[in-house]
Parts: C-alpha cells; structure tokens; sequence
C-alpha cells in the first residue's frame, strides 16, 4: 500500500478533473490517475446546451473552459433538408439564460485538469488502472513505469468513458439499447458556416440528421447520423468525400465544404445508449460516459458528466457518510439520467425514424409543436427536469 486518499479518481477527462477541482479546493484530499500524457483530437462531443453550461457555471469550471479556447453559441438553426424551420435565439428561450458553449475537446481536458493540480488534486498522468478492489476500504490498483501499486481511498471514482476498467473489474452490470443510430463524425478547417450558430439538418425519409457545430476560426465539427445498417460506416480519411457527400444529402449546404480540409479523424460510433443501473457500490462510484453515455446525436453527454459531477460532488460535502451519499447520487442520477434517456428516444422516434407511420407522425405532431413549442420537451437545451411521463409523451406526439 503506497498512499491513500479521500478521493481517487480513475480519469482526468471533463468529469473526473472538474470533480477533483471541486473536491481538492474544498479540502479534500484527491488522486486523478489519467492514462493520456496527453489528450488527442477523437470524435465526441464538444458542445454543451444550456443546462450543461449551467452545470458548468456550478462547478466553477465555465472560465477554464473559455480560457481553453471555449466560445458561446446563440443561435441554433434546424432544417428539414434545405428549407430552414427554426431560428432559435438560445438565451432568452431557456431558462437557465445562457447559450450554448462549445470548444475544442482535448485543450477543455488539458485546461481542466490543470485547474484540478491548480486546486491541491495530486495528477498522475501516464500511469494506468489495472484493477479496482471495492470494499468498505476500495483500493485502486495503479501501474507507471512498469511499477505496480495499491491505493487505498475513502472513495473511488469511475470517469474513464466507456471503456472503463473501474466499471469492469468493479462487475458492474451494463444495461444497453438494441443496436440503431450511428454517428459519424470530423474536425474540418476552411469551412464557410457562421461562426454563431448550431446547424442541426434533418432529412426524415433518409432518417439522418446532418450537424454542424462552428469552433471558430473556420473550424466547425461536422457530424452524420444515420441508422444502422443502411450504410457503410466512415472511418479514416479516405471516407472522407463520401461522408461530405453524406451530409449534403442529407441538406447541409455544399458550400461549406468547397475550402474545407480535414484536421482530425473521421470515425463512426454507435449511438445506443448504454447504462448503468444505480452507479455506485461498495466504495466505487461511476459517472459521465462509464456510468450513462448518451446518444451522442443529442449532443447531451457532456451536460449529463458535469451533472453528475456537481451532484456528486454536493452530496460528498453535505454529509460525513459518503457511502450514504453516493447511494444518493446513484439513486439521482438514474432517475435524471433515466428522463434524459426517455426523451432522447422520444425524439428519434419522432424526427429520425423513416417510413409511412413515421411520416404520419409527423404530419400530425409538427404543426401543433409549431403552433406551440411546448408540447415539445425541451430537454436538449433545458435539462431533463421535466415529467417525462405518459402524459408528456401523448403530447408531444399530438396523441392527446
């Protein structure tokens, strides 16, 4: 046994360094173990609606992020192929008053977890997790250098993604979808869409969704869903005309692309979501993407770690019995999480799904919603604290 924590952490990505900062500064003694010297440009997500910045502002981590390059989006415009059908002005539509806020994911890690060393959290980088031990004193088995060593904590915490060695060797069990939605994505450079403004593109007898989040500086993710098995999946740059090809399809707008060069990979993930269920036992707890990963063509899984983060981290300082607390955080999380899910599923059904009943669907539901918004969950922009129940599903749908 070599050291022993309040808190040791098991990645040091968006979740597990804005926990750790939170924690550290507030006294706790914290261990982030992060595998990556240094983080590298993947697909994922890089914008946060509304109510992520909101969390965000919370865990006092909203500057580190502008810092890194960060930058708010206002606008967010939504096509049915070419023809535009929504303007949406963001910060005087939601409740938290805030826009969107996106950057560049590698530099947010790197800024945050600078933020959590700046805080008093101990940073590991380069070293791995072979094995978590859970108990009523959980140890964290970590390897750097060839060298192997036990950590003792009053708390160990899961926050390294889907694959999670934590939530392996801990026999979690993980719950997950029937295979559906797929989403493909790439940074490009040189591209000409305004720097202000979400473009989300759906063509509903293709059933795919075509989105275009700007980063600045002529930078803009570009991304792709489609379901499963109606195409071939993109991967690697010779895939990428064929992926511009998708999304034009699709009705992005193909001047966008005339200049566009790709700087980052091109690569497609499923997009079924996956889950557990009440993440927490026996002195190791889950969150961000190993404890719920969202389908990532929501755009919610970046809101949903900095939730889980902030109600975990109120929970540990509002109570001496941080097992107590984090069954708490466990039994909040699925239910928030668990509305999150509902709803995500609601809208594919409704915007992403292709044939007759999906198109008499939306004949039915999508003038009513235009007529009035609210029969709309608002849950992409304003959170999941909303009824999720029967009544809201009948409404949405136009089925009431």
């Amino acid at each position: 046994m070599s050291a022993s924590y309040d808190l040791a952490i098991a990645g040091g990505g968006v979740g597990g360094a804005a926990l750790a900062k939170n924690m550290a500064e507030r006294g706790a003694s914290v261990l982030v173990v992060e595998r990556e010297r240094q983080f590298k440009d993947r697909v994922r997500g890089e914008l946060m609606f509304p109510w992520g910045y909101s969390e965000a502002n919370s865990l006092g981590v909203a500057a580190s992020i502008t810092d890194a390059g960060g930058r708010d989006i206002h606008w967010v415009d939504s096509y049915a192929v070419t023809d535009r059908v929504e303007h949406r002005e963001v910060v005087p539509t939601t409740p938290q008053q805030l826009p969107c806020l996106a950057c560049y994911h590698p530099a947010m890690q790197e800024s945050l977890l600078a933020a959590a060393a700046a805080a008093g959290a101990t940073v590991r980088r380069g070293a791995s997790v072979r094995e978590v031990q859970p108990g009523a004193t959980p140890l964290l088995v970590v390897e750097e250098n060839g060298r192997v060593e036990t950590i003792s904590a009053r708390l160990v915490v899961g926050a390294e993604g889907r694959s999670s060695v934590v939530r392996s060797s801990a026999r979690f069990s993980v719950q997950r979808d029937p295979e559906d939605m797929m989403i493909a994505g790439v940074l490009l450079e040189n591209v000409s869409a305004s720097e202000d403004t979400l473009e989300a593109i759906y063509h509903f007898s293709l059933g795919q969704l075509a989105i275009v989040a700007p980063q600045g500086g002529g930078r803009a993710r570009i991304y792709l869903d489609f379901h499963d098995g109606t195409q071939a999946r993109f991967q690697g740059p010779e895939d990428l005309a064929r992926f511009i090809e998708g999304c034009v399809k699709t009705g992005a707008n193909s001047d966008y692309f005339k200049q566009a060069t790709q700087i980052g990979p091109l690569a497609t993930f499923s997009g079924a979501h996956s889950w557990i269920d009440h993440p927490y036992r026996d002195g190791v707890v889950l969150l961000g993407d190993t404890a719920t990963s969202s389908d990532p063509g929501n755009g919610q899984g970046l809101s949903l770690t900095l939730r889980d983060a902030r109600v975990l981290r109120d929970y540990l300082l509002n109570s001496t019995d941080w097992d107590a607390a984090a069954h708490a955080y466990a039994a909040d999380h699925d239910a928030y999480a668990g509305r999150l899910h509902t709803f995500n599923q609601w809208y594919t059904e409704l915007y992403i799904t292709a044939g007759p009943e999906a198109d008499a669907r939306r004949a039915r539901a999508m003038p009513l919603i235009a007529a009035d918004p609210t029969r709309q969950p608002d849950s992409i922009f304003s959170g999941p604290d909303m009824a999720a129940d029967e009544a809201a599903r009948k409404r949405f749908f136009a089925e009431d």
